[in-house]
């Protein structure tokens, strides 16, 4: 009866939860071998791309693509190598795909890049304008920006752009490219305005320098007070007495007992009757 029953188990069991367990077991096994192979195909991406052996990169990206399908980084950084081999076709296709999978401002970026590059200034001014409603706080988007509008004849709108550059990164490059342009337009005010401002950018970017130097000089002072401020406190710490060592008593040297000395003395008295007998010996003779 017993027998039956943990056969009727077993049955129940292989026939319900062996199905549930097994194929898990099975996909978690083929999930970390997945990631595992993944990890190793963006590591020859990268690396290939690094070495500037782009046919490699190709091959490992494309079969990144070919497990995942919907993988918007791969088709970015794939984008990024045809950009630089001036495929620019493929480049836009596979920024184009990155921009439908994931909203991601770079990949606009990338391809306002690329219409840049080839002249369609329109359409690198529709990508930088939603790459910057994504993302607005990247200097570089506005710069770009900038240059594509000035190609189109847009004076105004690049200053715009710039200026708007110029507030997050206060930089005299920025600058330079706003007097760049009011010198092409030839508006004398604006550029004494312009000049004026890079001059005190520049003291400004000298003061502020000044000041990180005093700034790291105070602070390696301090860090040299306190370090002699530690050393002086453990050179006047006082050092522990030391006590004198106990003396050592004096050992006892230990007296040969009564036996011993008899064995000495009567040993000593047989040598001198010894060399006596010895010599009463040779007289007589």
């Amino acid at each position: 009866m017993l027998g039956i029953i943990l056969l009727s188990l077993l049955a129940i069991w292989l026939a319900f939860l062996y199905p549930i367990f097994r194929p898990r077991h099975a996909e978690e096994t083929r999930s970390a071998r997945y990631d595992m192979q993944m990890k190793k195909l963006w590591s020859a991406a990268q690396t290939s791309m690094r070495d500037h052996k782009p046919l490699r990169a190709e091959k490992a990206l494309l079969t990144i693509l070919k497990f995942d399908e919907k993988n918007a980084a791969a088709y970015n950084r794939l984008g990024i190598l045809y950009a630089k081999e001036q495929k620019f076709d493929e480049a836009i296709e596979c920024f184009e795909i990155a921009q439908s999978l994931d909203n991601n401002p770079s990949s606009l970026h990338n391809v306002g890049l690329i219409y840049l590059e080839t002249g369609a200034y329109e359409k690198a001014v529709m990508a930088f304008e939603q790459a910057i409603e994504i993302e607005n706080d990247i200097p570089a988007r506005y710069i770009a920006l900038a240059k594509a509008k000035e190609r189109l004849g847009q004076t105004k709108g690049a200053i715009d752009a710039l200026e708007n550059a110029f507030a997050l990164d206060h930089s005299t490059s920025t600058l330079r490219q706003i007097l760049a342009i009011y010198e092409m337009t030839g508006d004398a005010e604006a550029l004494a305005d312009t000049t004026a401002r890079i001059e005190a950018q520049i003291a400004e970017n000298a003061m502020s320098k000044a000041e990180a130097r005093r700034g790291r000089r105070t602070t390696n002072a301090s860090r040299s007070t306190t370090s002699s401020s530690t050393r002086s406190a453990a050179q006047a710490r006082p050092r522990a007495i030391s006590r004198p060592a106990t003396p050592t008593p004096p050992r006892t040297i230990a007296r040969p007992s009564n036996s011993s000395r008899a064995i000495g003395v009567g040993n000593s008295t047989t040598a001198r009757n010894t060399s006596r007998s010895t010599t009463v010996r040779r007289k007589q003779i």
